[in-house]
């Protein structure tokens, strides 16, 4: 007499309710993702001579350049300071997306 295991056990959760906590979660997440993209974001670059702004999903806002730090003499600094603005500000983004959602993805990478 051989013994089958027992698979339907799975913690005493059956399916139907794995489908309900997965579509719970799913749909928190999702009410996450719109909190972040409705929100602004901003990046600024030393003295905030440029400022970045962009919206949740990434998208550029708005760019403001104070006048100080354009040097016809020098457009390679206000390029360093635009890139400097634009990528704190996507790592804004990036970080308050990972405190939002990283709780659902923790352990699946």
């Amino acid at each position: 007499m051989s013994r089958r295991p027992n698979f339907g056990g799975m913690g005493g959760m059956n399916m139907q309710q794995m489908m309900k906590q997965a579509k719970k979660l799913q749909q928190q997440m999702a009410e996450e993702q719109e909190n972040i993209t409705a929100q602004e974001f901003t990046g600024k670059s030393a003295d905030d001579l440029v400022v970045a702004t962009f919206t949740g999903d990434r998208k550029l806002k708005d760019l403001k350049i104070n006048p100080e730090a354009i040097d016809p003499d020098d457009p390679d600094m206000l390029q360093d300071l635009i890139i400097d603005a634009v990528n704190k500000g996507i790592a804004e983004i990036d970080e308050a997306t990972q405190a939002s959602l990283g709780k659902y993805t923790k352990g699946l990478m």
